[in-house]
């Protein structure tokens, strides 16, 4: 459901201007603190057809997103998976004024509620499949807020596209234990928890040796000293944790993999590919395979999230792994990497949580260089939905990590500078991202994070789109002249619409309603702006900047 903003008309001009009256804008206000802008306006709910939305924008690193509300709001998604007899962790995402209470109506036996953190842990006593509804609560000094969230028994997980973190695009091969728990803290300190941003998740370069007692790979422990300490302390914050490997004898970075040429998994720096130049020696998935080793290993640490990298995925190695964590005994998230073979498909859709479409995104718009810009990603992401499987609940095609905030995609290891996106451009990356259902994995260090990032990682509006429960990623319906629109169907029958501007120039973009499905007169909402724009019929007309978009919504 839509929350209307229908404050009266203050003698501000809307944001409109009619069909023949060139680009003047009127009726904006802003804010400007330092090189980032904060923009204020609201336009009042009108009956505005036949004019073109022109909403304010600004120079540089400008905020969309609304100053949050100190009245509690329940975030997140409203349907969560688990398996008879798994572990569950749930943190409730709320914002709002802190400290705020939580509490549930409806929790079936085996499950508490920690009413300080909003975390809901133990294992549901009933081991048949079925499904419960539960009714959240968060109050504060302010106020209450409810939702219904749907608990689903069976053997689906990951019924809405994960939301976390990522080591690699910050932190490469230097990544350590410290470093990713200081992301966790982040994670929690900077309220991105409270939006639902769930995942901790370790990339390539964490490996040592193969050994303990699953005779599964073992951490490096020179960087990551205890990884069963680290997870149950992430744990303890209400996050996931999440960890790479590969069916190759060894990973792209250079470590240890998950097969060998030896039964015993015995593996040295001789085998590292990346050093030796002969990636054809150990870039290969070898005779003994060890995936319930390391699964075994992985549960017993407590993770909760799997990326699995090489390239061709082969479906013996994809089987052989779904296997695994099917058995290891805790449910743990299956995604792999990397440029998802088309003619694997339906096997990604039948076996795996989450697939890349494609290969390693940088943060360049569509200028050349090492692997994809964002119109190359953009191009084959989009071919990929079309002529494999489009995605759902449990299955999501992936477009790859964000890159926003500072990153090491374009500078030396360990010295992350800011993506080269403009704002315009990462407002374009986030909203396609959240209309495809693609998996969000932050790639920035957290601690540091800008004001801009941050405000742009946590639109409450804009996730629930992301977050809703039909979790089908949107059609593109009109493709033509650098103009593309994206139409994502909702859980309360509405649709999320998103018009992009790939042009180098501003452009006047108009939906019409058959397009978009629609009939009669509509409301609609701007969700970057969290504000309804005015009641329209037939069609809409907006101003998007150049490589910009527009992001509505409506019932």
């Amino acid at each position: 459901m839509i929350q209307h903003n229908n404050i009266a008309n203050t003698g501000q001009n809307p944001v409109f201007h009619s069909l023949d009256s060139g680009s003047k804008r009127v009726g904006e206000e802003n804010t400007v603190t330092g090189d980032i802008e904060v923009l204020s306006e609201i336009p009042p709910v009108v009956d505005v057809d036949g004019r073109i939305y022109d909403p304010a924008c600004g120079a540089g690193k400008y905020i969309l997103t609304p100053e949050e509300l100190p009245e509690p709001r329940i975030n997140g998604p409203a349907v969560f998976g688990v398996r008879p007899g798994s572990l569950f962790l749930y943190t409730i995402p709320a914002s709002g004024k802190q400290p705020i209470r939580f509490s549930a109506d409806g929790l079936p036996e085996g499950l508490q509620l920690n009413g300080s953190t909003g975390v809901i842990s133990g294992k549901i006593r009933s081991q048949r499949t079925h499904n419960l509804t539960v009714v959240l609560h968060a109050r504060n000094e302010f106020g209450d807020a409810e939702k219904e969230f749907k608990i689903v028994v069976g053997d689906a997980i990951c019924l809405t596209p994960p939301m976390g973190w990522n080591s690699w695009n910050c932190w490469k091969s230097l990544v350590t234990q410290e470093r990713v728990l200081a992301s966790a803290r982040a994670m929690v300190g900077k309220e991105l928890l409270n939006h639902g941003w769930s995942y901790v998740n370790i990339d390539d370069a964490w490996q040592g040796r193969r050994g303990g007692g699953y005779n599964g790979i073992q951490a490096d422990p020179g960087k990551f000293p205890d990884m069963g300490k680290m997870c149950a302390e992430i744990h303890a914050m209400g996050l996931k944790v999440g960890i790479y490997s590969t069916p190759w004898i060894t990973s792209y970075a250079g470590y240890i993999g998950g097969s060998s040429d030896n039964e015993k998994g015995n593996w040295d720096e001789s085998m590292d590919s990346s050093k030796t130049q002969k990636p054809e020696e150990h870039w290969r998935v070898a005779e003994y395979a060890f995936d319930p080793c390391d699964a075994a290993q992985w549960a017993e640490w407590g993770v909760d999230y799997l990326k699995y990298d090489w390239s061709p995925n082969e479906p013996c190695s994809i089987i052989r792994m779904a296997n695994a964590l099917r058995n290891c005994g805790r449910d743990i998230v299956y995604s792999l990497s990397n440029t998802a073979p088309l003619e694997n498909a339906e096997l990604f859709g039948r076996e795996v949580n989450c697939f890349r479409t494609a290969g390693d995104l940088m943060d360049r718009w569509d200028q050349e260089g090492d692997h994809l810009n964002m119109r190359e990603q953009w191009s084959s992401h989009r071919t990929w939905m079309e002529e494999g499987v489009h995605g759902g609940p449990g299955h999501f095609p992936d477009a790859d990590m964000l890159v926003v905030g500072e990153v090491v995609t374009s500078g030396e290891e360990g010295h992350p500078v800011p993506s080269r996106l403009t704002a315009d451009e990462q407002y374009s990356h986030l909203s396609l991202w959240i209309l495809w259902a693609s998996p969000l994995l932050i790639g920035c260090m957290i601690e540091t994070m800008d004001e801009f990032t941050l405000n742009l990682l946590t639109n409450a509006e804009v996730l629930d789109v992301h977050q809703d429960s039909v979790a089908v990623p949107g059609n593109s319906v009109r493709i033509r002249e650098g103009i593309e629109i994206i139409v994502k169907e909702l859980a309360d029958g509405g649709k999320a619409i998103g018009l992009f501007n790939t042009n180098d120039e501003a452009s006047v973009v108009t939906l019409e309603w058959e397009e978009a499905g629609f009939e009669g007169r509509k409301i609609l909402r701007d969700v970057w702006r969290q504000a309804d724009i005015g009641l329209f019929e037939d069609r809409f007309s907006a101003n998007v900047r150049a490589h910009g978009v527009v992001l509505i919504r409506t019932e």
